[in-house]
């Protein structure tokens, strides 16, 4: 099974470290060849984000609403994620990421905001449906030095929640499960 991946970065700036983290998040969480990867830099779309209605960004929403897996990033503003991608996600309805694992990321100068994907951006993932299978992943922008340790640990993180939930799996109950006995 090909895995369905979206990545959205709220960096105002187009190709940013930001970017590049969310990028190595991927590469170190899943198994080259096993996902097909969306890269939604929101940068490109500032002309139409706040256009409403807007069929180029119904259709980035859309896409990302059929992810399989979807991470959000963006640079720390003001404590908490940018404009541009609160922008991007108040397009959507309630439960409009429903069936979309969600990993937030947050990118920052210093620890001084390390909750902030945890704190900020998760809720707000999940109030659209979204299932967030841990705490959000925050990088300090002067360790890129270090991106690929870094993010590896992050991605071990995710990679064994999502294990832990796996296995009790088979043993939720046809009616916890949504199926009928």
């Amino acid at each position: 099974m090909t895995l369905k991946v979206s990545l959205v970065v709220g960096n105002p700036k187009p190709q940013s470290r930001t970017l590049k983290v969310a990028e190595a998040l991927v590469r170190k969480l899943l198994d080259e060849g096993q996902y097909e990867l969306e890269v939604i830099d929101l940068a490109n779309h500032t002309d139409e984000i706040l256009a409403w209605p807007s069929d180029k960004m119904e259709a980035l929403n859309e896409q990302v609403a059929a992810s399989d897996l979807a991470i959000f990033a963006s640079p720390t503003y003001k404590a908490t994620y940018t404009g541009l991608l609160k922008s991007f996600l108040d397009r959507y309805p309630a439960n409009g990421l429903a069936g979309v694992t969600a990993i937030p990321v947050l990118t920052g100068a210093d620890l001084t905001h390390s909750m902030g994907p945890t704190v900020n951006l998760a809720p707000l993932l999940v109030e659209l449906g979204a299932t967030v299978p841990g705490r959000g992943f925050y990088f300090v922008i002067s360790q890129m030095d270090r991106l690929d340790e870094v993010v590896q640990a992050a991605a071990d993180e995710y990679a064994a929640n999502v294990r832990r939930i796996a296995g009790i799996a088979p043993s939720l109950s046809g009616r916890a499960a949504g199926l009928e006995r």
